[in-house]
């Protein structure tokens, strides 16, 4: 009997645990999600885009004249000094070679002048000999003017006659020196094309001889066009010149969608440029004018030029240079103490922004008004206060009044 008894009794409790066991893995538990909560703390609304450094006003140094530019000695990031330093220097460009017509026609033009001075020679010995008449004449008249011999009419003319004379005597001088200088003149169109070679000259004497070209500002080469040595005509560019530490500034192509948000003062904040710690600019223009631009993937883009300058002193940036790539995050809104909600905890119902608000372990549907969003953080304007938790991420699983825990 007492067995029957204790066989019963174990049959019970075997029953029992077995119902509590099933009750226990059938019971439902929490949903497990996780949670964010909402805060009072700064919130911005940035365009961000890639941007590349430029020296605003970057001088392009061209050739002045026709010549040979001897090789450049500077180097790109050298300092130079506007109106003293000497970037470059050029030889005279040589002459033309001569066909055998114009040579024969230079030559004829050389034989013409040479026959030329030689009659102006003949006239300044005529007229010299006339001069040294007249002064003799001259001389005489006057003495026998002062005897009474003659009269003073006589004396006069003869004056007249060797006043003439004299002017005669310049007259043929003046007409030399300008036969002569068109005998220099025709004699010029005989040089013929010669190749200098100005490894054979002293380098003193190709110096001497060299058109110096001056830096026209003060601050760096930023890159040399021409190194080499070489003719070139006049206006070909040769180097580039610029002031890093003052003129740098920051293009950036924006979309026009983008760009009509931008206003010139915006805050700019200047990063992954190399540096330890970002860099502070401001928007100074925004161009009025786009362009069509195609993207890597091949679509048509309308870009916007969209200019920043640095505020941070030359010192923090000075080792970037012009044509470096940075990134730009124009701040286009901004508060100190926004109330903003983790924007992953957001969807849309029946056309209204809702979240799923966790109160005492249960998920609760609320519908809220949201204002400014940047895709990290939403500013709510109601429905939600400060240190309400939220759900991030909601799934298709998850409905109102369900209970929930937080996922460890």
């Amino acid at each position: 009997m007492t067995n029957t008894r204790s066989r019963s009794w174990i049959s019970i409790a075997a029953i029992i645990l077995i119902m509590a066991a099933m009750a226990w893995a059938f019971w439902p538990r929490p949903l497990l999600v996780d949670t964010g909560i909402v805060k009072l703390e700064p919130m911005i609304i940035t365009i961000d885009e890639e941007g590349k450094t430029q020296v605003r006003n970057a001088y392009i140094v061209s050739t002045p004249v026709a010549g040979r530019l001897l090789r450049i000695e500077v180097t790109s990031g050298d300092q130079v000094e506007g109106g003293k330093t000497i970037i470059a220097r050029m030889l005279p460009s040589n002459p033309a070679a001569l066909d055998v017509r114009t040579r024969e026609q230079a030559r004829a033009i050389v034989a013409a002048a040479e026959a030329a001075v030689r009659v102006a020679q003949a006239d300044l010995n005529k007229t010299k000999a006339d001069a040294e008449l007249a002064d003799l004449d001259i001389e005489r008249k006057r003495k026998l003017g002062k005897s009474g011999i003659i009269s003073q009419v006589a004396v006069e003319r003869a004056e007249s006659a060797w006043r003439a004379a004299r002017a005669s005597l310049d007259q043929a001088k003046a007409g030399i020196s300008m036969r002569q200088a068109d005998l220099a003149n025709a004699r010029t169109r005989l040089t013929n094309f010669t190749n200098r070679n100005t490894d054979s000259q002293d380098e003193n004497t190709v110096q001497k001889g060299a058109i110096p070209v001056f830096a026209p500002i003060s601050g760096r080469i930023l890159r040399i066009l021409q190194e080499s040595e070489t003719t070139l005509p006049a206006g070909k560019p040769i180097l580039e010149i610029g002031d890093i530490s003052n003129d740098l500034e920051i293009v950036a192509e924006l979309l026009s969608t983008d760009a009509v948000k931008v206003s010139v003062g915006n805050r700019v904040i200047i990063r992954n440029w190399g540096g330890a710690k970002d860099l502070n600019g401001t928007v100074e223009r925004v161009d009025p004018w786009g362009f069509t631009k195609f993207s890597a993937l091949g679509v048509e883009e309308q870009r916007v030029h969209t200019v920043i300058r640095f505020k941070d002193s030359p010192g923090l940036r000075k080792s970037l240079g012009h044509g470096f790539r940075v990134e730009t995050r124009i701040v286009i809104w901004e508060k100190n103490n926004a109330l903003v909600v983790p924007s992953s905890a957001l969807f849309r119902d029946k056309g209204s922004w809702v979240v799923f608000a966790v109160e005492n372990g249960v998920a609760v549907v609320r519908k809220i008004e949201i204002d400014h969003n940047n895709g990290v953080q939403a500013q709510v304007l109601s429905g939600l206060k400060k240190d309400d938790e939220v759900i991030l991420f909601p799934s298709s699983g998850l409905v109102d009044g369900i209970r929930v825990a937080k996922r460890i």
